[in-house]
């Protein structure tokens, strides 16, 4: 860690300590977008990178403050802690894993998780966040311009490795890192936020500052040069067209499966060879990500009970990851196979289940409003977000710091749900109105783009069903 970024980490820990929650929500993400998990600390043979570090501030904080309560854990809460308790026990019991390390794993998602969970507690809140989240990603966009035509990654100058000095290129265009260790980390920012930057737009006051971020994110992914994330960002304007049969989503679903049949008939491959031909348009490497699905499901039988090491699946290609000895393991689903056999993909699967679950309750409940349009909106767009997320980790895991932005999304479907669902029926959002303040007394965000207001749409995402407590 350098003289720069440990003084931008400074700062942004006081800031944890010290701010109103919505402002120390702010500080972690301008730690995770700004420092780079190459601007670590090495203590006693660990390393305290940026987001690590902010992470156990956080719960710190919240703990001290009494800002969340374990004791009132909504369904998705503890099924996001079963499935990474589990997947740590497991490998708890390699000889070859690192029993600190996968502890301090354990601890950075339940942190950063918990601590989002804390911050983010309304809809107007989580506005608010996105609002300010338009505003940083202006000078970051900035940043990765003068990465792609001077190919140079500024975010060196706090630790960022990128390529590890080589220059990435795709079709003769480079791929830019930003802040991350991959071009498809930093293209997966643009594509998982767009449709949340859509919801924002219902906001009349916001609808400006929501226009930009969308642009912002959309430039995110062009910068990463990524086939992935592009898939991903088309995924989630798929999600926005279904807007107008939102209230039909269950013939849409059954479309879906019958299509996936007819397709699956047709083609002369296995239907997760689908991948490999929508790179041919997108780019990217489908047929790594699609011949890994086909080779796990081959040696099924050597993971399924309780995973195998990385270090086992070197037979699985021709090339292996130097790091790992073994094979790039680029599914989310996959690799949570490997950690913890079936039931750690089948837990994971739950926690999926409970969000599109929690989140369509809430939508269901909204809709009873007699205005429902900004909510119902917000709601939808997290919900296409899980789906983008979902989409995603058919062709990458999560790592470095990025963890730390998909674990906001999640915590705030939860939180918004959770609010909604506290709502009594036909009432509006007991929340602060534009400039009035939040619910702890903080300014909001200032209306930067005011414009003008819109007619409100009629108001699903998943079925109504129970009440989650």
């Amino acid at each position: 860690m350098n003289a720069l970024s440990f003084l931008i980490l400074a700062a942004l820990a006081a800031g944890v300590l010290t701010l109103p929650r919505n402002w120390a929500a702010v500080c972690l993400v301008v730690g995770t977008l700004y420092l780079t998990q190459g601007a670590a600390i090495d203590l006693a043979g660990f390393s305290f990178f940026p987001a690590r570090l902010l992470g156990y501030l956080c719960l710190a904080r919240v703990l001290s403050k009494g800002e969340f309560s374990f004791s009132r854990l909504a369904r998705a809460d503890k099924a996001l802690l079963i499935l990474y308790g589990f997947v740590t026990l497991i490998l708890l019991t390699r000889p070859e894993e690192s029993a600190a390390m996968r502890l301090a794993k354990l601890l950075d998602t339940i942190t950063v998780y918990v601590a989002f969970r804390a911050f983010v507690r309304t809809p107007e809140e989580f506005r608010w966040l996105l609002g300010v989240l338009a505003l940083l990603l202006v000078p970051y966009v900035l940043l990765l311009a003068v990465e792609s035509f001077a190919r140079h990654n500024l975010f060196s100058w706090v630790g960022g490795s990128g390529s590890g000095g080589q220059n990435w290129e795709r079709d003769g265009r480079p791929r830019c890192f930003g802040s991350f260790r991959h071009p498809s980390l930093l293209g997966s920012l643009g594509a998982c936020f767009l449709p949340l930057f859509v919801a924002l737009a219902w906001e009349p006051t916001r609808r400006r500052v929501a226009i930009l971020g969308a642009v912002l994110c959309v430039a995110i992914v062009g910068f990463s040069n990524s086939g992935g994330p592009i898939s991903v960002l088309a995924l989630a304007m798929v999600g926005w067209l279904l807007w107008p049969i939102r209230k039909r989503m269950q013939l849409f679903r059954r479309g879906l499966l019958a299509l996936l049949i007819l397709v699956a008939l047709f083609m002369k491959g296995p239907i997760w060879y689908l991948p490999a031909k929508v790179s041919s348009f997108t780019g990217g490497t489908g047929w790594h990500r699609s011949y890994l699905m086909d080779v796990a499901f081959r040696h099924f039988d050597e993971w399924w009970l309780v995973g195998m090491p990385l270090g086992d699946t070197k037979g699985w290609f021709p090339y292996n990851l130097a790091s790992t000895g073994g094979a790039d393991i680029t599914n989310q689903f996959i690799a949570f196979g490997l950690q913890g056999g079936i039931v750690a993909i089948f837990l994971f699967l739950v926690l999926l289940v409970r969000g599109f679950s929690f989140v369509g309750q809430a939508l269901a409940r909204v809709r009873e409003r007699v205005e429902p349009a900004a909510d119902e909106a917000l709601l939808w767009g997290l919900g296409v977000a899980l789906a983008a997320h979902i989409s995603n980790w058919l062709g990458i895991t999560y790592f470095d710091q990025f963890s730390v932005l998909w674990l906001l999304q999640l915590a705030a479907l939860v939180s918004l749900s959770e609010h909604v669902l506290q709502q009594p029926v036909g009432e509006a959002s007991a929340e602060p109105a534009a400039g009035d303040g939040l619910a702890d007394g903080t300014p909001p965000a200032p209306d930067w783009f005011a414009g003008r207001p819109v007619a409100s749409p009629a108001s699903g995402w998943a079925q109504p069903g129970r009440h989650e407590p």
